[in-house]
């Protein structure tokens, strides 16, 4: 598959994950707070914090999506060994990492507010580990994209 073949199509994956990510943060996660809120009154007060922690948490992964779409482009262009690629999947592990520390740390905080039930931290853990599976995967292939950046950098002097 020729490289800008491989970049159109890993675009559209992104765009599609763009998409699904919205939907989830816009009308699912309100949608189903509101729910929860008509069948239990008693924790209307929980419904605000904890929608604005699940916005807040989103922000970075929307910030990873498009750290992926300059890498994406950057294979369209037939660069994918370059120092700008290993920088951006740097910043992706970064934003990964910090992505699931808030959510630990927030998941700590809404359950020492009671705002939240320990069966919910338990199960966000799940959540947090995903993040750093990613934060660790996006830093190996950073290392491998750097120091594949320099082989190539070395091969294109020789002649």
């Amino acid at each position: 598959m020729e490289q800008k073949h491989l970049s159109n199509w890993l675009k559209l994956i992104l765009v599609g994950v763009a998409i699904c990510g919205v939907v989830v943060y816009a009308l699912v996660v309100p949608g189903y707070g509101m729910s929860l809120r008509s069948l239990y009154p008693e924790f209307s007060n929980r419904l605000w914090p904890w929608l604005l922690f699940i916005w807040v948490s989103g922000i970075p992964c929307f910030a990873v999506l498009g750290c992926a779409w300059k890498i994406v482009t950057n294979i369209g262009n037939d660069r994918s060994f370059t120092d700008q690629n290993a920088s951006l999947l740097k910043t992706i592990s970064f934003l990964s990492a910090l992505d699931a520390a808030f959510f630990f740390v927030g998941n700590i905080v809404l359950l020492f507010l009671n705002m939240s039930h320990p069966g919910v931290v338990i199960a966000s853990l799940v959540i947090v580990f995903v993040g750093v599976a990613v934060a660790v995967a996006s830093a190996a292939l950073s290392h491998l994209v750097k120091k594949a950046a320099v082989l190539q950098e070395q091969s294109d002097w020789t002649i």
